[in-house]
């Protein structure tokens, strides 16, 4: 099929599906004004932003995977796909501050920990400063570090870690005995 011709198809099936009430983009496809609730914050909405895995990252895996130096590098996402998601999911969280550089597009399970790198699902506008004092990205990522090297020199199993992060990374620590 020529170029053109599925240049054509491909804008008119997008064109049905933006007029049919979907978002579409390098981002999430929550329905055209679709809004994610700031009340969970410093967590993200988990309607929106439940989470996903990479199916790749597993207890018997982590040796050739999280626990390389390095290996996230390998499967992080462009900064073009982040900041088209970020941009589009701002206005999704209905946040007034829209300057990107507020905003870490965050893993909510951290690809060091086996989340999954590119769906949408796992990718939020994380605040660097929320308002009520819960907590920074700045502070998730101190977190996210302590959790990996736990399951990497065997302290916590993989799943207990993606299941403390993902329940409340704020606690997460506490929970599994670590802080």
């Amino acid at each position: 099929m020529p170029a053109a011709v599925r240049r054509l198809l491909i804008s008119s099936a997008a064109l049905a599906l933006t007029a049919g009430g979907l978002v579409l983009g390098g981002g999430s496809a929550h329905a055209a004004g679709a809004t994610c609730s700031q009340d969970y914050l410093p967590l993200p909405d988990p309607n929106c932003t439940p989470g996903a895995l990479n199916p790749d990252v597993t207890q018997d895996t982590i040796d050739s995977t999280i626990c390389v130096s390095g290996w996230t590098a390998t499967i992080r996402p462009p900064s073009s796909y982040t900041t088209a998601l970020k941009k589009q999911q701002i206005v999704e969280y209905g946040y007034s501050d829209t300057n990107l550089s507020d905003y870490e597009e965050d893993h909510f399970i951290p690809l060091e920990l086996g989340g999954a790198p590119r769906d949408p699902n796992n990718l939020w506008p994380e605040p660097h400063y929320v308002t009520n004092g819960s907590g920074t990205s700045y502070t998730k990522d101190g977190v996210e570090t302590k959790l990996k090297n736990a399951v990497c020199n065997g302290t916590v199993q993989l799943a207990d870690a993606q299941n403390a992060i993902a329940t409340d990374w704020t606690t997460a620590l506490q929970t599994l005995g670590l802080g």
